[in-house]
């Protein structure tokens, strides 16, 4: 994530760490002090018949790349909340979810300097109602084996997600 070049609270100038740009700033105007977070998601891993839902970006970045649904939780909105959220406005599906996550991943969000550091949060789901139909930023949906699961993966988690996956199904109960 880049720095603030402006404070966001009074819009003063924001002097640079350029040894540590994920240091706070404190803005010398108003006092406030900026800090360079990850940005919370979540997400849910739907599976039927031993398949993996997945979208296909229709936006930046990866564009044109495969990921899970999900995405950025509103201010005080909590993960299961937004996870399901995500899934509706993405897939059209309402899904039930496990009570507990399933995985949390650190990740990058954006290119360069552009970006920001995210907190993922997926839990496992199935549909409940409706059929799959892309919306939003999503512009195709398809069911995925994790033996066969696309190349183009739009973010470096998702692997490890599908390994934790595939690890967990592999277990007797």
């Amino acid at each position: 994530m880049a720095a603030f070049s402006f404070c966001p609270r009074c819009g003063a100038p924001l002097a640079r760490n350029r040894a540590a740009p994920h240091a706070p700033q404190t803005c010398a105007a108003c006092g406030t002090t900026h800090y360079h977070n990850s940005k919370p998601c979540a997400g849910a891993v739907i599976l039927r018949d031993g398949r993996v839902l997945l979208g296909q970006r229709a936006v930046e970045p990866h564009r044109g790349d495969w990921d899970i649904p999900g995405g950025f939780l509103e201010p005080g909105e909590h993960p299961r909340a937004g996870a399901r959220r995500e899934v509706k406005e993405e897939t059209g599906l309402e899904v039930a979810l496990d009570a507990e996550p399933f995985a949390i991943l650190i990740d990058y969000y954006g290119h360069g300097d552009e970006g920001d550091y995210t907190l993922n949060i997926y839990y496992l789901g199935h549909v409940i109602d409706g059929e799959p139909r892309p919306a939003d930023d999503v512009a195709a949906l398809s069911w995925f084996s994790l033996e066969a699961l696309p190349p183009n993966l739009a973010f470096s988690h998702c692997r490890e997600l599908f390994r934790r996956l595939a690890e967990t199904l592999a277990r007797p109960d």
